[in-house]
């Protein structure tokens, strides 16, 4: 679908209403990670130059309605104004009053941070009072928070329906680079899934199979598919409950064309922690008394293979316990290789959820992918193929 940018508006002298994720680790009172806040930068430089007059909307945490003092944003404000180079005021409500009175004061260059909407119950339940309270604040609305685009909230959904809206940037290049690899893709395309339960990922396997050519399945989760074939995995993670269930996602990939790559050979190893004795065994050869930790090899240059034909990759979850060496060597060595033909400009690598962030920078990757995403819970909704109503209250 279509979604209005910055660029489709009209920003001098207007206020903007930006909707921004600054779900940011604060250790007594100061930000230790800001990663999250220079993201939104490029949105807030632009409506600035713009002579727009950016004024920010967030949650933080689960206040659950409440106004809790510790979930409070004011702590932000010095990492923000490093972020921006600007002044950043703070107002400690999102409606109302004393909201009004502090949009009055912004001035051209400032920047305005109004507190947790989460500390009005109003903000989950997507109440349309709270909305159009907020929507007085502003002429525009501006979602920069694609990690928040999942949920159908006030400042997400209701709040986009009362002002002209737009995406912001971060929101614009996350839009932009999943329709770039699932809405309109070049082929062959290639999934990576991971992690350790097919059951958290049902509805993600059953669009996958619809829409790309091969999908590499790893982590736990490969395990049930094994499982699922006859195949004895000894003690290893396992959703015996599930094996219908991936019987049912091989039979629909069948239908469709779609290559579901499994390990063949697969690490073993008796203890689960960092070094532990190992060995690599064919996948249908996991002794009784031992887990699979990783792929093997072999499989590794399957997928390898697979990547090198590829134009397209989506990644989503580790192919084994990444975070557990020597169980990492599949993830790496895969990871390494899409980097590599991302920097060739042979592939488009598109990644995002969970732990899928950690693993990449782990193998040293993430950097030479097309994009990382770090919005989770959205992320793998858009995967599944379901409309997130934060982006369709964009419009276009």
């Amino acid at each position: 679908m279509g979604w209005n940018t910055l660029d489709d508006m009209e920003l001098g002298a207007k206020r903007v209403l930006v909707r921004v994720d600054v779900n940011v680790p604060v250790e007594n009172g100061v930000v230790t990670d800001d990663t999250r806040i220079r993201r939104i930068v490029p949105t807030i430089h632009d409506i600035l130059a713009s002579g727009g007059r950016p004024i920010l909307l967030a949650h933080f945490g689960r206040p659950k309605g409440k106004h809790v003092p510790e979930m409070s944003l004011r702590p932000l404000v010095p990492a923000l104004e490093a972020a921006f180079g600007v002044p950043v005021l703070f107002c400690a409500d999102c409606r109302g009053p004393a909201a009004e009175a502090a949009v009055a004061t912004l001035k051209d260059g400032q920047v305005l941070l109004l507190e947790n909407t989460r500390f009005h119950a109003g903000e989950t339940a997507n109440d349309p009072g709270l909305a159009a309270e907020m929507a007085a604040l502003g002429d525009i609305y501006c979602n920069d928070a694609f990690s928040a685009a999942h949920r159908a909230h006030a400042s997400t959904e209701g709040l986009a329906r009362l002002l002209p809206a737009c995406a912001g940037r971060l929101m614009q290049g996350e839009l932009s680079a999943l329709e770039t690899a699932l809405g309109n893709p070049q082929r062959p395309l290639v999934a990576v899934v991971g992690g350790a339960k097919v059951s958290s990922k049902l509805e993600l396997l059953g669009n996958l199979v619809e829409k790309v050519d091969t999908l590499v399945i790893g982590g736990g989760m490969a395990n049930t598919f094994l499982a699922a074939q006859g195949i004895d995995v000894g003690k290893s993670l396992c959703e015996h409950d599930m094996t219908d269930t991936a019987r049912t996602i091989i039979a629909k990939a069948q239908g469709t064309g779609c290559h579901i790559l499994l390990p063949g050979d697969v690490v073993v190893a008796r203890d689960f922690k960092a070094g532990a004795a190992n060995e690599t065994v064919g996948a249908d050869a996991c002794p009784a008394d031992a887990m699979i930790l990783d792929a093997g090899p072999e499989t590794v240059a399957r997928i390898v293979t697979a990547l090198e034909s590829a134009k397209t990759l989506i990644w989503n979850g580790p192919l084994g316990a990444f975070e557990i060496p020597p169980f990492d060597r599949a993830t790496n060595a895969a990871a390494s290789k899409a980097a590599e033909l991302t920097k060739a400009g042979q592939l488009v690598s598109v990644a995002g959820g969970g732990d899928t962030v950690a693993a990449l920078n782990q193998a040293g990757a993430a950097q030479a992918f097309t994009y990382i995403s770090t919005a989770g819970g959205a992320f793998l909704e858009w995967m599944e193929g379901k409309t997130l109503p934060g982006v369709a209250a964009l419009g276009g």
